[in-house]
């Protein structure tokens, strides 16, 4: 579903995160909270219902021992009646909450002394001849005072007439105490919640900050700004989602980058060729051998401008991470492969001067390419005839491990100055040291492609070189899985100047 410009309609609710984070805790506290109390009255109130059972059994029983084993205080003799024996028993008993004892003798109710009867245990009423009548010896009543708890024990005396002892307990009172303690907890916990809701909403503001960051991050991040960041603060989850929005963040700025640089370098150096050709075809006269001298030109140029293509390209895909796919190689085929194809190259000579032994993982087919790039340029700073050394070499650093591959001219060298910066975009060195047509027209990318490759491998590409007395350019790379065994001697005449300087 989406609305009227083609935009997908956004689902869910519009509470802001923060309120729905605080909004589930108060609602869990509120639960809580309600079985708290729900659970805190049900026990509360079995309590008194055990204690008023407890009241009434221990009253009832006290009674029957009474019975069977007191004597009347002023004869000190077993007591002969059964009204004696509930006066005397009655007058020397001390009531408890909500409790009630008395004795029933026909129509006659005995009490304690100072103690009323509640109405609804007046002689006559239908509670009291509920509870003197009935067979059990306990049991529950609803009064209008209350729930009752009671237990009674007949007892007879020697003429045969019979008593009853009533012992009741009213459980209202303890009811009522407990509603009040409820309601206290009650409102102690709804300050609890209001409470607990501040804190959750000032702790999810905490929490939420960073999202909150990442969010005006997001914000803030125009079309050619890719440089703001969240700041990463501890190593939670959060954290972890600042630290991945980064790496989005460089990855971007990385293909931006990489893209812009791609465009700023395509329009900076096929403006020129485009100029000329566009030139030459609008002067372009209907003489034959003009019009086959401006073609010549015109192709030339677009020959010049599909390796700079090709240049840009490789260079852009020099940011990829499949760019190299390292695989064990033996380092000495690989240098002796080198020196068959560069060997096409020029009419030089072309001399190998050490070869390294051994096995390393790397990809082969990129650094062919660097080298046969630098041989390239070798041949477009040197005459004819001149002499071209390349080689190869294991170093051992520690644990790390580095195949050096260099390649070494007699040409006119490369001034200090332009020696930091020769393996950039574009840069071709000063005019003076330009002593060839192919060196004059190049793009001055295939340095830089020697770079990216070395870069990829992790690795560098150096350049050696004294103005005027020619130059030594190369490759140190990671050799993971060396498996060394020895170097190689020259296989050709061995400049020894030269040897020592590349070593």
């Amino acid at each position: 579903m989406s609305d009227a410009a083609g935009v997908p309609a956004r689902r869910g609710s519009a509470l802001p995160a923060r309120w729905k984070i605080t909004a589930w805790i108060m609602l869990t506290t509120l639960l809580l909270l309600v079985v708290v109390l729900v659970t805190a009255r049900n026990l509360l109130l079995r309590d008194v219902n055990v204690r008023a059972n407890g009241d009434v059994a221990q009253e009832a029983e006290e009674f029957r021992t009474f019975a069977s084993e007191g004597v009347d205080p002023t004869t000190t003799q077993p007591f002969v009646s059964v009204e004696r024996l509930l006066e005397v028993y009655l007058a020397r008993q001390s009531a408890g909450t909500g409790e009630v004892m008395f004795g029933v003798v026909g129509d006659s109710v005995l009490t304690q002394p100072g103690v009323v009867v509640p109405t609804v245990l007046a002689p006559g009423s239908p509670i009291l001849a509920t509870v003197v009548g009935s067979a059990e010896p306990a049991g529950v009543l609803d009064t209008d005072i209350g729930e009752m708890r009671w237990g009674h024990v007949v007892i007879d005396d020697a003429t045969g007439r019979a008593g009853t002892f009533v012992v009741t307990a009213f459980t209202g009172a303890n009811r009522d105490l407990v509603d009040r303690t409820m309601r206290t907890m009650a409102m102690v916990g709804a300050v609890g919640l209001l409470l607990t809701t501040g804190i959750a909403y000032l702790v999810a503001g905490r929490i939420l900050a960073p999202v909150r960051t990442v969010r005006t991050v997001a914000a803030e991040i125009g079309e050619t700004d890719l440089t703001a960041r969240v700041p990463v603060h501890g190593r939670d989850d959060i954290a972890d989602l600042a630290e991945t929005f980064n790496a989005m963040l460089d990855r971007l700025e990385q293909a931006y980058t990489t893209q812009r640089q791609f465009i700023d370098d395509a329009g900076h150096e096929l403006r020129t060729p485009i100029t000329i050709v566009r030139g030459h075809l609008e002067l372009m006269s209907e003489d034959p051998e003009e019009r086959r001298r401006t073609l010549a030109l015109v192709d030339s140029e677009l020959a010049r401008m599909g390796r700079i293509v090709s240049d840009l390209l490789m260079l852009a895909k020099a940011e990829r991470p499949d760019f190299v796919v390292p695989a064990p190689v033996d380092a000495a085929q690989l240098v002796l492969d080198i020196e068959s194809k560069v060997q096409t190259l020029g009419d030089r000579q072309w001399l190998l001067m050490q070869v390294a032994e051994g096995s390393c993982v790397l990809d082969a087919q990129r650094v062919t390419q660097a080298m046969v790039q630098l041989a390239a340029n070798a041949v477009g700073h040197t005459e004819d005839g001149s002499r071209i050394r390349l080689g190869s070499t294991f170093h051992d650093d520690g644990d790390a491990r580095r195949l050096s591959l260099w390649i070494a001219d007699d040409g006119p060298g490369v001034r200090p100055e332009d020696a930091p910066v020769i393996f950039d975009r574009f840069q071709r060195g000063s005019p003076a040291d330009r002593t060839s047509q192919a060196a004059r027209s190049g793009a001055g990318l295939g340095l830089a492609i020697v770079r990216a490759i070395a870069d990829a491998h992790g690795g560098s590409a150096w350049v050696r070189s004294v103005h005027g007395e020619g130059a030594t350019f190369g490759l140190d790379l990671p050799a993971p899985g060396h498996s060394r065994r020895s170097d190689t001697g020259p296989t050709s005449t061995t400049d020894d100047a030269l040897t020592k300087e590349i070593r």
